[in-house]
Parts: structure tokens; sequence; C-alpha cells
């Protein structure tokens, strides 16, 4: 694998993929029948946005086809897969091979296409980034109904670095070729505490500086803040042999064992899904963080996935909602967000949410781009800071009076504040003009002109904040 003089890989020309083209000739077929003017929107039966939309009054255009790992390339260090592929089939394909995707998202059913063009992260992201910045090559179907592909230096360049941040409101990824990296079968883990909100974050960047602590190599990062005075930095190693391996994929919950044990040692796939089990520490709302419970439904039922169906089955018919009227409870807010803020603000916006946000545990994940100079007009960091990821996933009670979304409001305008940015996964409170002036309205309409000039598919600002 060759770069240029940035230091971006080359995009090559890869193999032919017939059934592939059989399928995108079958999806023309598709976009052809629902006619012209209507609004194109995908039959997904899985989701992993946290956001209500409304209901589709058209059919959309069935992708569940394209679930494929086309190639896995070794000798290059590439794999060619469809855009619907979830990560835990990449995952499967690539480790027999020794080798993993740069930026693994912590959720299984994670597809491609939605990582890249929803963004995501993880402990390798310290050092690459995000799951986009290791692409190659894009095949999209735009909003105009046209199958173009796009890599970083062809005429498509403008849609290959627009993509991300556009949360298929420009076109949908059908093929993506990405880079991977080696891997070791094990990986150390070091769970790292610390009192001081001030130190912690010290800390954590001079790890990230120099992917080193106490004299050994780090090759993954992230932390979880339990209270004021007890955060933890989590240090993964690869290595080529463990003395035993910890099970977290039925009895025993990850997450418990921060707290629980200095040192640790995972299969590299179990270090990969770590978090999936409990969907972090979300499975304690659906009361299968006990003993009894686990034993009952065992692995196949123990991942998030299933949590999501629960969401959105409770989403339908209000459950939570009911059973808190039903015991007099005050109402709730729902806050499921991901931000992330410059390192050397990230104390501060650690200090606002304890005393504004009455939500524990709180994940932590450093971020940088990966070098290159390469520019992501939809969601810009500064290439030269060190980021760090807030994911905080609950509910809090209403006072009288407050209105639902307050407290969302109260994050957006503190990350604002501070520098920072916010995904867009989960709800948004944002007027419209402060959202095209936080993620590059301009650039934006530039695009979805060229694009998708009859709008077939919706806008950023509908999609994401309206909820449409």
């Amino acid at each position: 694998m060759t770069t240029d003089q940035a230091g971006v890989p080359e995009a090559r020309p890869g193999p032919a993929f017939p059934a592939h083209e059989a399928r995108v000739d079958a999806l023309r077929q598709q976009l052809t029948a629902i006619g012209g003017d209507t609004t194109i929107r995908l039959a997904k039966r899985t989701s992993n946005l946290f956001r209500s939309r409304a209901a589709a009054k058209h059919p959309g255009l069935d992708v569940s086809g394209f679930t494929h790992v086309l190639r896995v390339d070794p000798e290059n260090r590439t794999a060619d897969v469809e855009g619907m592929v979830t990560y835990e089939q990449l995952v499967d394909a690539t480790l027999p091979h020794g080798l993993m995707p740069l930026v693994v998202p912590q959720l299984k059913t994670i597809t491609l296409g939605g990582a890249v063009t929803g963004l995501g992260i993880e402990s390798s992201s310290f050092r690459n980034g995000m799951p986009h910045e290791s692409v190659l090559e894009l095949e999209v179907l735009t909003g105009d109904g046209e199958i173009v592909v796009a890599t970083p230096d062809n005429e498509h360049r403008d849609l290959f670095h627009g993509f991300p941040n556009s949360y298929g409101t420009l076109g949908y990824a059908l093929r993506l070729r990405i880079l991977l990296e080696p891997v070791k079968p094990f990986v150390k883990l070091r769970h790292v505490r610390h009192h001081d909100r001030g130190k912690y974050f010290a800390a954590l960047g001079e790890i990230c500086a120099t992917s080193e602590h106490e004299g050994e190599h780090v090759d993954f990062v992230d932390g979880t803040v339990f209270g004021p005075d007890e955060l933890y930095l989590t240090l993964g190693t690869f290595t080529d042999t463990a003395p035993a391996t910890s099970d977290y994929t039925w009895l025993d919950i990850y997450y418990r064992s921060i707290q629980r044990r200095e040192t640790d040692h995972l299969t590299v796939r179990d270090y990969l899904w770590r978090w999936d089990t409990d969907w972090f520490w979300c499975s304690r709302a659906f009361g299968v963080q006990h003993r009894l419970p686990r034993l009952l439904l065992g692995r196949r039922f123990l991942r998030s996935s299933v949590y999501w169906k629960a969401v959105a089955l409770d989403r339908r018919f209000r459950i939570a909602e009911r059973l808190l009227k039903l015991r007099r409870l005050p109402p709730e807010e729902t806050i499921v967000q991901d931000i992330e803020v410059p390192l050397d603000r990230a104390a501060e916006f650690l200090e606002f949410f304890e005393r504004e946000i009455p939500i524990s545990p709180v994940w932590i994940c450093p971020l940088r781009q990966r070098p290159g100079g390469v520019r992501w007009p939809l969601y810009e960091l500064d290439p030269q800071q060190l980021y760090v990821n807030f994911g905080f996933w609950s509910a809090v009670p209403l006072d009288p009076g407050e209105r639902d979304g307050v407290h969302n409001r109260m994050v957006e305008a503190e990350v604002t504040r501070l520098g920072g940015h916010k995904s867009l996964y989960s709800d948004s409170f944002y007027t419209e003009d402060e959202f095209w002036r936080l993620y590059n309205g301009d650039a934006y309409r530039k695009l979805k002109r060229a694009y998708d000039p009859r709008e077939r598919l919706l806008g950023l600002y509908e999609k994401c904040v309206r909820r449409r």
C-alpha cells in the first residue's frame, strides 16, 4: 500500500465483483419503480440511531442484500465490503488474517456505511481517528439516482470528503474499500484510577502523545468516570500471550471489572466487543445485570441489538412514560449523546456535567484526526488537537415546569462554548441558523446541489433535528 506525499493512502483500482454489480442493478430498478419525485428512504429493519423519525409515506429502498464482505486482501491490508455489512461480520472476516479495521465502533450491529456517513469512535481513535479516515474508496448511490465511485483525488473527491456526517442525506454507501491493521491474539488491560479530574486528563494527554505508560506501549485508550473522585483510564496493549483471559460475554459484566481489577486480559475479539454485551452499562435499565436473568437469557440475548429492539418497543408504546405516571413520578428527559471537546477544556466540561446532569457512569474516549492534512468539511476537527469524547446515555427527571429538551440544550450550549462538537445520531435541539453555523451549511448546500439537486433525500437539518 503506497501513500501520496501528504501521507494519504492511494486508492488503486480494485477487482470486479459481479454479484455485487447484480445487486446494484437490482437497486437501480427499485429506484426507477419508486418514481422521480418521491422522497427516497432506506427500508431497514435495524438502526443504531437514537432519535425517532416520522413514518415514511412511501416504500423504501431495500438494501438488505448489501451485506457481503467482498474481499479481504491481507497483502495490502484492505477490505472491500458492502454498505450494510456490520462490524461484527467484518471483524469475523478479518481476524483470521490477523487484521482488524483501524477503528471498530463499540456495537456489533453498526454497519460500515452507517459508521462512515454518521461517524464513529473507539479506543484506537487517539491514533486512527474515525472510521471514515481509513476509507480508500466509496461507491455511492446519490440522491440524484447516480452510482458514483468517490476517492480522495478523483472527480468526486468533494463527495468523498463531504460524505462523513451527512447521515444518508447526500447518498447511500453501497461499497467501501477500507484499510486494515495487524493485530495480536490478546489485549492486556490496565485500569488506572485517578482521584482528580485535572490530573486525569493530563495523564490522558501524555499517554496519547507518547503511546506509552510506565514504560509499556499502549495501543488502545479509553476511560470510565464513576464519580468526581473515581476516574479510570483503561490502557490496552496487544500481546501474543495471556496468562488467562476473562469472559464478559455472559455472566460477568465488563464495566464492573474496571473498579475491581487493576489488570486483565481478553482475546482481541472479546476486547473489541467488550461493551456490546451490556450496551456499555445500559443493560441495567432492562434488569439483566443480575445473575438469574443472565443465566436464563444466555449469550444469544445479551447483546446491543436485543436492547435496541426493547428501546424501539418502548418508544412505540411509551411504556416507561406510562410507568412513571402510574408511580406518580416526574417525567424524564432522555439524554443519549456523544460529544467531544479539546483536551484542555475536558476537565471544564466534566465539571459542568457533574454539576448539571445527574448521569453516571460516563465514557471517555480520546480522538485525534489521522495525519495527512485531510479536511472533512461537515465535521471539521483541528488536526493538531487531541479531543476527548464524552458518552452519556440515560434519562434525568424533569423539575415542575421544565420542558423536555432543557438538559440536552444545556449540553449543546456548553459544548459549543468550549469549542467542541456533538454527534448527530441522537436528539438535537439546535435552531436552524445555529445548526448550519456549526456543521458548515455552505459546504453542505454545495454538495446537496451537486448530488441531490431534486432533494429526493431529506436534508441534514430536517433529518437530524426535525426528525422527519
